[in-house]
């Protein structure tokens, strides 16, 4: 698999393709995330379909990514509320720059994921626009403040959506965020009746296997897409 790094606007991006993809995979990494990036392409060798897969730099995790301004859950970092800058970022700059350097139509499938607040964002940005084909939300922070009355009122409009959730998540100590699993619960069930939905139990907690889980979101998308 080819591997190609650029900066786009300050940002960095990692892309690694097969040739000729039929889906190219966009994903929100922090260091941490793009630390563990090749074991998540190891584990993507299961996926059936050739594939691209761009990751991009996420500098303020909690600002960037978080849909609107909320308090602090972890320490004394509050939520910024920058994921519309986040998400014209994408749609503006880097699926145009991607199309043209992989040389793909607009009929490609478009799958946004990734792992945590990122798989929130995911979720968030397909409530925004409709470019997005599908979703995959590894252990998303669903707990995340008045996001359920949110998606309520404004619908997840990408056709596949996945869903995770460490099986010990929901005993996490900080209340806030052990009420994951009640909303990932919640989640799923909104999405049934009109989306190709499904929701992984995987074991451990949050801070298990993210590189594996995010592998797994992404190969069961492309398993939909065959």
């Amino acid at each position: 698999m080819e591997k190609q790094s650029f900066l786009l606007d300050g940002r960095a991006v990692t892309l690694f393709c097969s040739s000729a993809p039929q889906i190219l995979f966009l994903q929100p990494v922090d260091t941490h995330d793009a630390a563990l990036l090749d074991r998540q392409l190891e584990a993507m060798r299961q996926c059936p379909l050739p594939f691209a897969l761009a990751a991009f730099e996420i500098q303020d995790w909690n600002r960037e990514l978080s849909p609107w301004e909320a308090p602090p859950v972890f320490g004394k970092t509050p939520f910024g509320g920058a994921a519309e800058e986040t998400l014209r970022f994408m749609t503006d700059r880097l699926v145009p720059e991607l199309r043209a350097r992989l040389a793909l139509n607009g009929e490609t499938p478009l799958c946004l994921g990734g792992y945590s607040l990122a798989g929130l964002f995911a979720l968030w940005a397909a409530t925004r626009t409709g470019i997005f084909s599908s979703v995959a939300a590894a252990s998303p922070s669903v707990w995340f403040p008045a996001w359920l009355d949110y998606v309520r009122s404004c619908p997840i409009r990408a056709r596949r959506v996945y869903l995770s959730l460490g099986d010990r998540e929901e005993r996490a100590k900080n209340p806030v965020v052990a009420a994951v699993g009640e909303r990932i619960r919640e989640q799923y069930a909104l999405l049934q009746p009109d989306h190709c939905v499904t929701l992984e139990w995987n074991p451990g907690n949050h801070f298990r296997d993210s590189e594996l889980r995010t592998a797994r979101a992404f190969c069961w998308i492309a398993e939909q897409e065959v």
